[in-house]
C-alpha cells in the first residue's frame, strides 16, 4: 500500500474503512483551510479592517473619543454587529472574533469602552448616561454607513454581543435603544448589587454579604492606573461610593443607586430584540442564577429568549460562545427570522442519561428551563451541630478564588493536603443515603435549616451542596456557596430559614451521597471580626433537589473552524496511529523482521530543553519469549524509555528497533505492539465493554480478530464489564486497561506498573497471565517498583538509575547463585563432623534476593 505523506510516513491498515475515514477527515481539513483563508487570508483577504475614532458622550464638559475598529465584509451592504469587551479589556481582545464574523458577512465594529485601552473618559460601570450612551452613538454611526443594511432611515440592522462587562452593556443597550435587532450576552449580571453583595435568602432580617475578593480584584484593575486619590480611571462618584461601601461591608445608598442603574434587571421588560443568554457553570462572580433572572424578565415581556449553561466562566476558560452567537445572529440578522427559543446545558463529564437509558451526548436541550427541570425529595440525616467562627474569619475555608474557582481546593484534596473548603470545627454537615441511580443535578436545590446564635444577634454562614463519593471524597460543584447573613436575632433563640443552594450542573453517580455543608467562613466574603458560635440543625430533613432532563445532543466544535480543522487533522493522525498500533492476528505476525529480536535499544538518549538528560546512552536487547522487568527508582528514566519505545516521544540520539524496524511515531511495526503506559485513557461515561469495542473499532479490523473473550477473562471484571467506567475502582480500571492492551494478542506487550491498584490475588493472577503469554513465544516488558513481583514473574531484568543503564541480564544472573565463602573441602569436612555426631546435614546453596542485588547495584543513595 502506498504511503500517505501528512507530515509523518505511515503505512496504515484497515482497508476500506480506513480510507473512508481518511476521505472524511481530509474533507474536514480542507473545509478548515478554506475557512482560515476566508477569514485571515493574505492578498485576497475578504475582510477589510479600518481604525477610527468615534465621539463618545462628553464628560464634565469635555469631549471623549473612543478608539474603534470596523471590519468590512466582501459583500455589502450587510447586517452589523457591535462587539463589547470585558472589564479591564480593550478592542484588541475582540479582533479575532470580529474578523470571523466579518468573514461570515457582517459589518463588525469593536471599540474600547471609556476608561479602557486608548479611549478617553472615565469608568461609570455601564451607566446608561455614559457607556450605554456611547454604544448608542456607535449605532448612530452604523446608521450612516452605506456598507450597513438598514431597516429604516437611521435604523441599521444591528446585533450587539459581549461577555461580562460587555454582556451587560449589550442588554442595557437593547433596553434603551429599540434599533437593536438581536442580543447575545455571555457570563454577565442581572443585578450588580446581588452579584457583589448577595442576599442568599428572603428570610426576614437577611442582608447581603460582601463578595470582597471579587469586588477588590475588579476595582484594582482600573485603580492600578494610579492617581492621587487612588481611584485610577473610575469616575469620582463611583470610586467614592465603592470605597465607602467596601469599608462598611455593605452598599451605601449612593452605590445602590449606581448599581441599580447599571443593572439589566432595571430594563428587562423593555428589551424587544431576540436575546441569547449564555452563562458559565464555573463562575463565582456571576453565577448561573443571574442568567435565570435575566431570562425570566425578558421572557415576561414576550421577547424570544434562549438560555445556555456552558462550561467555563470567570473562574476558568471553556465553552467558547462563537458558534452559538453566529447561529443566533444568522437567523435574526441575515435571515430576518425569529430564532428558536429554548434551553441548553453542557454537561462537563459528558454523561447524560436520557429516557432511553443511553448515555453519550455532551449537551442537554429543552424548549424551556421549566420543561428541563424536575424536582425530587432527598432525605438528609444528621443531628444538631455546633460550629465556631474564629475572630476575623482566620483561618477561612477556601471554596472559590477569583480567576481559578475551586481548582485550589480541588488540588489540595486530590494531593491529600485536605479539603480547604471545609475546616474542622467550622462546618456542619447533613448527608443523604447513597443514591440509587445516576442523577443529573441542574439548578438551584433548597433546604430548610435552623440556626441558633449563641452569643450574637446576627449570624453569617455559607451553605453548599456537596457530592460525596463512595470512598468519602467530597466535591463541591464549582466551589459555589450561598452566603446567608441574618440580623435581628436573639442569642439562644433558633431561627428557621429556607436556603436556595447554588445553581449548579453536576452528574452525581449512583452510590454517591449528597450532603449539605454549612460553614462559618469563606475566604471570598467579608467575615465578622469577632468570634462567635452557632448551632445548626435541619428544620426539615428534606433536600428539595432540582434535576435536569431533556434531549441529549452532541455539542458543535467549540473553537471555530480554523481550530476544528487542526483538530480534525490530529484526529486523522491519531486514528491512523491507533490503526497502525493495533496488531495483526498471531498467524499474520511475522512478515516484518522475522527471526530478529523483538527489541533492540542502541545508545539511546533523551535530553529536554533545560539540558536535563532523562535517558543517557542506554543499550539492551530483549529476545522472544522473555518477560523482562524494567527496574529503577523514581526518576530512573523507565517510563521515558517506554514512551520512546512506542513512538510517543522521539529520542535525542540513538535507536530503538522493534522486530528489526526503527520506531517512529506511526511506524507500521507498532501494529504488533500492545501498550499500557501512564494511565489507561478510558472513557468514563462508557461501560468497560463499550471501551474495548470502541478501542478495537479504531483498528478497522474485524471483531473476531480481537479475541475479546480472552481479554475479558484476563480482566476478570465479571458483570462489572457492563458498568460505566466512572463507577470503577482504581484496580478495576487497571485490569480493564491491561485487557485493552492485550486485544488482538500482540506479539510485544509493554506494561507500565500494571499491578498498581490490584489486590494480592489479582497480582498473582496477573503474574501467571504474563508468564503464559510469554510461553507462546510472545514478549512482555513490564515496568514495576515491586521487586518481589518482578523476581517471581520476570525471566530477565534491565536495571536503570539516573537515566543510565546499570545492568541487564537474567534474574538468576543478577540475583547470583551460591554465595558461600567456604571451600568445597571445608563444607564436606563440616558435614562429616555433624553426621558423626548424629546430626543429619545437607548442603543448601544460599541465594540473594533480587531486592538485595538491586540495592547493591544502585548504591546507598536509594536505600
Amino acid at each position: 500500500m502506498r504511503e500517505i505523506d501528512i507530515g509523518i510516513s505511515l503505512r496504515p491498515r484497515g482497508g476500506r474503512r480506513f480510507w473512508v475515514l481518511v476521505a472524511a477527515a481530509v474533507v474536514v481539513v480542507l473545509a478548515a483551510v478554506i475557512a482560515v483563508v476566508a477569514t485571515t487570508g493574505g492578498d485576497d483577504d475578504p475582510v477589510t479592517e479600518r481604525s477610527m475614532t468615534v465621539s463618545g458622550v462628553p464628560e464634565a464638559g469635555q469631549p471623549v473619543s473612543l478608539d474603534a475598529s470596523v471590519f468590512l465584509p466582501r459583500t455589502q451592504p450587510a447586517p452589523a454587529v457591535v462587539l463589547a469587551h470585558g472589564f479591564g479589556g480593550s478592542k484588541a481582545d475582540l479582533a479575532a472574533q470580529a474578523r470571523t464574523l466579518a468573514g461570515r458577512g457582517y459589518v463588525v465594529i469593536t471599540y474600547s469602552a471609556r476608561g479602557f485601552g486608548a479611549s478617553g473618559g472615565l469608568i461609570h460601570l455601564d451607566n446608561p448616561d455614559y457607556e450605554v450612551g456611547d454604544a448608542r452613538r456607535i449605532i448612530d454611526l452604523l446608521a450612516t454607513m452605506p456598507q450597513v443594511e438598514r431597516d429604516a432611515p437611521g435604523d441599521p440592522r444591528v446585533g450587539v454581543a459581549g461577555s461580562s462587562y460587555g454582556g451587560a452593556l449589550a442588554l442595557l443597550t437593547a433596553g434603551y435603544d429599540r434599533r437593536v435587532d438581536a442580543v447575545a450576552a455571555d457570563i454577565t449580571w442581572n443585578d450588580l448589587s446581588q452579584a457583589l453583595f448577595p442576599v442568599g435568602t428572603d428570610a426576614p432580617g437577611a442582608t447581603g454579604v460582601f463578595k470582597q475578593q471579587w469586588a477588590g480584584q475588579l476595582f484594582s484593575q482600573a485603580a492600578r492606573m494610579a492617581t492621587s486619590d487612588g481611584c485610577g480611571k473610575f469616575a469620582p462618584d463611583v470610586c467614592a461610593a465603592y470605597q465607602a461601601s467596601a469599608a462598611a461591608g455593605a452598599p451605601d445608598a449612593n452605590l445602590q443607586a449606581l448599581m441599580r442603574a447599571s443593572s439589566p434587571s432595571s430594563i428587562l421588560g423593555r428589551i424587544t430584540a431576540p436575546t441569547l443568554l449564555i452563562q458559565g457553570q464555573q463562575d463565582s462572580l456571576f453565577p448561573i442564577d443571574q442568567a435565570v433572572r435575566n431570562a425570566a424578565g425578558i421572557r415576561a415581556a414576550g421577547t424570544p429568549v434562549r438560555m445556555q449553561w456552558r462550561t467555563g466562566g470567570h473562574d476558568q476558560p471553556g465553552g467558547d460562545i462563537t458558534p452559538s452567537v453566529e447561529s443566533w445572529f444568522a437567523t435574526a440578522l441575515q435571515d430576518r427570522k425569529t430564532p428558536d427559543s429554548g434551553f441548553a446545558a453542557d454537561v462537563p463529564d459528558g454523561a447524560l442519561s436520557t429516557d432511553t437509558g443511553r448515555s453519550s451526548a455532551r449537551q442537554l436541550t429543552a424548549s424551556t428551563l421549566a420543561e428541563a427541570q424536575r424536582s425530587r425529595d432527598v432525605t438528609l440525616q444528621g443531628p444538631e451541630q455546633t460550629v465556631n467562627a474564629p475572630a476575623g474569619g482566620t483561618p477561612s475555608a477556601i471554596t472559590a478564588v477569583p480567576g481559578i474557582g475551586s481548582l485550589l481546593s480541588a488540588a489540595a484534596a486530590a494531593t491529600g493536603a485536605g479539603a480547604l473548603s471545609a475546616i474542622p470545627g467550622q462546618v456542619a454537615g447533613f448527608v443523604s443515603s447513597p443514591l440509587d441511580a445516576d442523577t443529573l443535578v441542574g439548578g438551584s436545590s433548597s433546604v430548610r435549616l435552623r440556626i441558633t446564635p449563641r452569643t450574637t444577634t446576627d449570624a453569617t454562614v455559607f451553605v453548599s451542596l456537596v457530592d460525596v463519593a463512595s470512598d468519602g471524597q467530597r466535591t463541591q460543584p464549582s466551589g459555589l456557596v450561598t452566603p446567608i447573613r441574618l440580623t435581628g436575632l436573639t442569642p439562644g433563640q433558633p431561627t428557621s430559614v429556607t436556603v436556595p443552594l447554588p445553581t449548579v450542573v453536576r452528574s452525581v453517580a449512583s452510590g454517591h451521597r449528597l450532603a449539605v455543608a454549612v460553614s462559618t467562613t469563606d475566604l471570598g466574603y467579608r467575615l465578622p471580626v469577632d468570634a462567635r458560635t452557632y448551632s445548626v440543625a435541619l428544620e426539615s430533613p428534606t433536600l428539595t433537589l432540582t434535576t435536569l432532563t431533556g434531549r441529549a445532543e452532541s455539542t458543535p466544535f467549540p473553537w471555530g473552524w480554523p481550530v476544528a480543522g487542526v483538530i480534525a487533522l490530529l484526529v486523522l493522525i491519531a486514528g491512523i496511529s491507533v490503526a497502525t498500533w493495533r496488531r495483526r492476528a498471531p498467524g499474520d505476525a511475522a512478515t516484518v523482521g522475522k527471526g530478529v529480536s523483538p527489541i533492540v535499544v542502541e545508545s539511546l538518549s533523551k535530553e529536554y530543553g533545560d539540558s536535563y538528560r532523562a535517558v543517557d546512552d542506554v543499550s539492551f536487547r530483549v529476545e522472544a519469549g522473555q518477560v523482562v522487568g524494567l527496574l529503577g527508582p523514581n526518576g530512573a528514566g523507565k517510563t521515558t524509555v517506554l514512551r520512546m519505545m512506542v513512538g510517543l516521544i522521539s529520542p535525542t540520539s540513538g535507536h530503538i528497533r522493534l522486530f528489526g524496524e526503527e520506531v517512529r511515531a506511526g511506524s507500521s511495526v507498532l501494529a504488533r505492539v500492545g501498550a499500557f503506559i501512564e494511565g489507561p485513557g478510558l472513557l468514563p461515561h462508557l461501560s468497560g465493554r463499550q471501551n474495548l469495542d470502541l478501542y478495537w473499532a479504531a483498528t478497522g479490523r474485524s471483531a473476531e480478530e480481537a479475541d475479546f473473550e480472552t481479554a475479558l477473562e484476563i480482566a476478570g471484571l465479571g458483570a462489572s464489564v457492563d458498568r460505566k467506567v466512572r463507577k470503577y475502582s482504581q484496580g478495576m480500571r487497571q485490569r480493564l486497561a491491561i485487557a485493552q492492551a492485550m486485544l488482538g494478542l500482540p506479539e510485544l506487550l509493554i506494561l507500565d506498573e500494571p499491578t498498581n491498584g490490584l489486590d494480592p490475588p489479582q497480582i498473582a493472577e496477573m503474574r501467571e497471565v504474563m508468564r503464559r503469554y510469554a510461553a507462546t513465544g510472545r514478549t512482555v516488558v513490564v515496568s514495576s517498583h515491586l521487586l518481589s513481583e518482578v523476581e517471581q514473574t520476570c525471566s530477565h531484568v534491565v536495571v536503570m538509575h539516573k537515566g543510565r543503564l546499570i545492568t541487564a541480564g537474567s534474574v538468576d544472573e543478577l540475583a547470583g547463585a551460591a554465595t558461600s565463602t567456604l571451600a568445597v573441602d571445608d563444607v564436606a569436612a563440616a558435614q562429616r563432623v555433624l553426621e558423626a555426631a548424629g546430626v543429619r546435614a545437607e548442603v543448601v546453596e544460599s541465594r540473594r534476593h533480587l531486592e538485595e542485588a538491586f540495592l547493591d547495584l544502585i548504591g546507598d543513595e536509594s536505600r
